[in-house]
């Protein structure tokens, strides 16, 4: 048991949030789950407690608001062991492409506003000399699509974000940056989609992987499901002129 650590979970109402603060709640983490949506943060916490038996504590974020989260760092009664942001949102494509204001919203929330928090973190484990950072991509990032680049370019900037990150405090000391890929998981922001049986997974699942790459088997960059990496190596190895008459 890790009865003493504690992790805070960014985007705690969304469900890999609350299947992620669970699995490490088993394990006896405290945990604060952070979210603009205060009511579905608060039943994820109450389901926290109740199935672990571990207290669940919320507080309120929105990221968006970029010019808060400096404010949002320093009032941490403490800094978390682990931090994982699980912050995203999919968005329409087809809308994207004549509304700049929702182009700008997908492109904020999966990139801009998750990277400045996690740099915030990032310059605070530096200075207490631990931690771990979390960052939930998407496979979306690996090749733009026609069906999701506004998110997948997004998202490709906020694994190129963690990357760097990773690099710059693997060679300072002993703060960890996980980047992951989840495919296609089941849940509310999916629930419109038909998806692809073989390549889909729980959130759970996906829990189950931040939690092993955090704490079991300490790793880098991880596809959740792992049939992804195979089919993304082979996307991203198709030449352009082929790549570009296809739809995907």
């Amino acid at each position: 048991m890790t009865g003493t650590k504690s992790i805070l979970v960014i985007g705690g109402s969304s469900d890999i949030g609350h299947a992620t603060a669970l699995r490490y709640a088993r394990e006896g983490w405290r945990v604060t789950l952070a979210a603009r949506d205060l009511e579905a943060a608060q039943r994820n916490a109450d389901d926290i407690r109740t199935r672990s038996g571990v207290e669940a504590t919320v507080q309120a974020l929105d990221v968006l608001q970029t010019g808060q989260l400096a404010g949002f760092v320093a009032g941490l009664s403490a800094l978390p062991d682990t931090v994982v942001c699980v912050v995203g949102e999919l968005g329409d494509q087809l809308r994207a492409q004549t509304d700049p204001e929702l182009a700008t919203t997908i492109m904020r929330t999966n990139f801009e506003a998750p990277s400045l928090l996690l740099e915030l973190f990032a310059q605070a484990f530096e200075a207490r000399g631990s931690g771990t950072i979390v960052g939930v991509s998407s496979v979306a990032g690996d090749r733009g699509r026609a069906s999701n680049y506004y998110y997948g370019a997004a998202k490709a900037g906020f694994s190129q974000f963690l990357s760097g990150l990773r690099n710059r405090l693997a060679l300072a000391g002993k703060v960890r940056v996980v980047t992951v890929k989840p495919g296609f998981v089941r849940t509310k922001m999916t629930a419109h989609m038909k998806l692809p049986a073989p390549l889909t997974v729980q959130p759970d699942r996906v829990a189950e992987d931040i939690f092993g790459a955090d704490v079991m088997k300490p790793r880098d960059v991880i596809y959740v499901a792992r049939r992804f990496w195979l089919v993304m190596t082979i996307i991203c190895a198709l030449p352009e002129p082929v790549f570009k008459r296809m739809r995907i």
